[in-house]
């Protein structure tokens, strides 16, 4: 899609590079003039670890309200197409959660915020996909740029899954570099030895949530 020109609502939108691909879509960087979106093209390829709906777009659509009407921090959707099954939504420009973990850059700062997330989510039994990617950092302030949730449970909270990974900046490091996930991931689950002590600590940062 690298060079293509897309006319959405009516606005053409440049294709301009690949920003990375997830469980549902590929999300490329466009611009409309001198305004820069992204453009997520939903993905048909099988998850082994996730199941969808039939429509993927639907479930986009219906997850980016659920957290808007919460007050998540995401970006705000811009336009959709059903028959071509793709969104744009806005673009916040910054590095990922991912890259700050990486150069190990992890303060308490990072952590209230993604308690105050949860402290948004918990009570309308929900989770979000708390893997470091989905979240840009601009201005200091976490973003979560995928709009994916899921019914609640204790074994996919925050503090049992994705914790873990921001205690791990050797992980993450090989992670970005490799994009293979043996350094974070023990069957599926986040490596917690070495990390329960510091995790513990950011635990007790609960009790500074708003």
């Amino acid at each position: 899609m690298i060079g293509q020109i897309i006319i959405a609502d009516r606005k053409p939108y440049e294709i301009i590079k690949l920003l990375g691909k997830g469980k549902g879509g590929y999300s490329y960087l466009a611009k409309s003039n001198d305004t820069f979106v992204v453009l997520k093209k939903i993905h048909y390829e099988p998850c082994d670890y996730f199941q969808f709906e039939n429509n993927k777009l639907n479930s986009e659509l219906r997850d980016y309200k659920t957290l808007f009407d919460i007050g998540i921090p995401i970006p705000k959707l811009l336009f959709f197409n059903q028959s071509e099954q793709y969104l744009i939504k806005e673009y916040i420009e910054g590095d990922t959660l991912a890259k700050v973990v990486a150069k190990n850059q992890i303060t308490q700062h990072y952590i209230i915020q993604l308690f105050n997330i949860c402290k948004k989510l918990y009570p309308h039994n929900l989770n979000i996909d708390y893997f470091p990617t989905n979240f840009i950092v601009q201005d200091g302030l976490l973003y979560y740029i995928d709009y994916e949730c899921s019914n609640y449970s204790d074994e996919w909270n925050f503090e049992n899954w994705g914790i873990y990974f921001l205690a791990n900046s050797q992980g993450m490091a090989d992670f970005l570099e490799t994009n293979k996930y043996e350094t974070l991931l023990v069957n599926g689950k986040p490596i917690t030895n070495a990390f329960e002590t510091v995790v513990k600590q950011w635990i007790l940062l609960k009790q500074h949530c708003t």
